[in-house]
């Protein structure tokens, strides 16, 4: 009896395994990673954008991975997410910050998920092409609960009562980093490389944690993209999976981001309208910094005459946070400033007017191609005659670049 007892409570401390507290790190850490890798290679980028195949092994693996770990459903995964890039930052998005608050998507968002999952219409409506043979119908989604409790009586037996703890970090990842944070934070706080149409933006330019999530402007910029990274300062782990199973015949690459190119300088042209169209937003990246490089020499101007701490500064300083974003993403709070800035600065006012013109050769709609290419060689004619060295050089730049 007491044989039995004194052995029930080591499996109770140690489990089978008999791990060290070091080695139950690294196996959390990792299985957790791979949880991650599962969600943005399989449920993310190949199911919900299909903007890579997997083969059969992988997407196998990733299947049964995320079945044992997380319980989610790939067509309700699916589903939500591209409801939520098709209604972005608006009532119907499942979980924008903007919309419902960043305390509730940070501390409720597996709760925002399993309410929109029981939407039938939503389900219905953006899961198309998602997994529909036997295991899937039969296993990962009749019995999603299951795959979680296995999960729990696997660690349980491995690492004994510390299992339970393992299991309950496990549970949590996808939760808070993806539902918390990537769909909170993500819509809310960090940088952008690129004015997509909403509020996206990256939080970090190099993490292991999110498998690239992390990179969320870039995503919502280019969302049939396999590759989120898209500076080289900027590291998507993710990609190097990907690029590691196409290697091996177990994958394939659908789409990149464009890469903007430049040639040989020439007139603008029909090429040159489809070039600016296509690569939108990386032009408009670079329109950006000439036009912040404009607001620091104002800044430069008004330091060296001793005004840092002048009214005139501050606003000056808003310019050059929130002028090269589009109109309907600058706070009402700063309109003011942006408007003393743009009257005090001949030159800031003509670059953000000229900004919203150019803006204009993919927003109007009702227009033809013919007389967009004629606005278009009208705009690099009075860019390049107006005297300013940043849209002289812009203009140039612009009618080198390249389809």
């Amino acid at each position: 009896m007491n044989d039995f007892l004194n052995a029930l409570l080591n499996w109770l401390a140690n489990g089978l395994a008999d791990f060290s507290a070091w080695q139950l790190v690294i196996y959390t850490l990792v299985v957790t990673h791979i949880t991650i890798a599962s969600v943005t290679i399989f449920l993310h980028r190949s199911q919900a954008h299909r903007a890579l195949d997997l083969g059969p092994i992988p997407s196998h693996f990733f299947r049964f991975w995320l079945w044992l770990t997380t319980g989610m459903v790939t067509r309700e995964w699916v589903a939500i997410h591209r409801k939520h890039h098709a209604k972005c930052e608006t009532e119907e998005d499942p979980h924008s910050p903007q919309t419902r608050g960043l305390k509730k998507v940070m501390a409720e968002g597996a709760e925002l998920y399993r309410a929109e999952a029981k939407n039938a219409e939503t389900i219905a409506k953006y899961s198309r092409g998602t997994p529909d043979d036997w295991i899937e119908n039969h296993l990962y989604s009749k019995y999603s609960w299951q795959g979680v409790a296995l999960m729990l009586i696997i660690n349980v037996t491995l690492f004994g009562a510390l299992g339970a703890t393992i299991w309950a970090i496990q549970m949590a990842w996808i939760p808070f980093w993806a539902a918390g944070v990537v769909n909170g934070i993500g819509h809310y706080w960090g940088y952008r490389n690129f004015e997509a149409p909403d509020a996206s933006t990256n939080l970090t330019p190099w993490t292991l944690i999110i498998g690239g999530e992390e990179l969320h402007n870039n995503h919502h910029t280019y969302p049939t993209s396999a590759k989120f990274s898209v500076k080289p300062y900027e590291f998507d782990i993710g990609w190097m999976y990907i690029r590691g199973l196409e290697m091996l015949g177990w994958a394939k690459v659908r789409k990149t981001a464009p890469k903007l190119s430049l040639g040989e300088m020439k007139p603008a042209d029909a090429r040159t309208l489809e070039a600016l169209i296509a690569n939108r937003y990386e032009v408009m990246a670079s329109y950006a910094r000439d036009l912040k490089a404009a607001c620091s020499a104002e800044l430069a101007k008004i330091q060296a005459e001793g005004g840092k701490h002048s009214e005139r500064f501050a606003q000056f300083k808003q310019a050059q946070r929130w002028l090269h974003r589009d109109e309907e993403r600058i706070p009402v709070a700063v309109h003011g400033d942006l408007a003393n800035a743009r009257a005090a600065s001949p030159v800031i006012d003509k670059l953000v007017t000229m900004r919203e013109e150019l803006r204009q050769m993919w927003t109007r709609t009702n227009v033809s191609a013919e007389q967009l290419v004629a606005d278009l060689q009208a705009w690099c004619r009075r860019a390049e005659e107006s005297g300013i060295a940043e849209l002289r050089a812009f203009s140039m730049r612009l009618r080198a670049v390249h389809a």
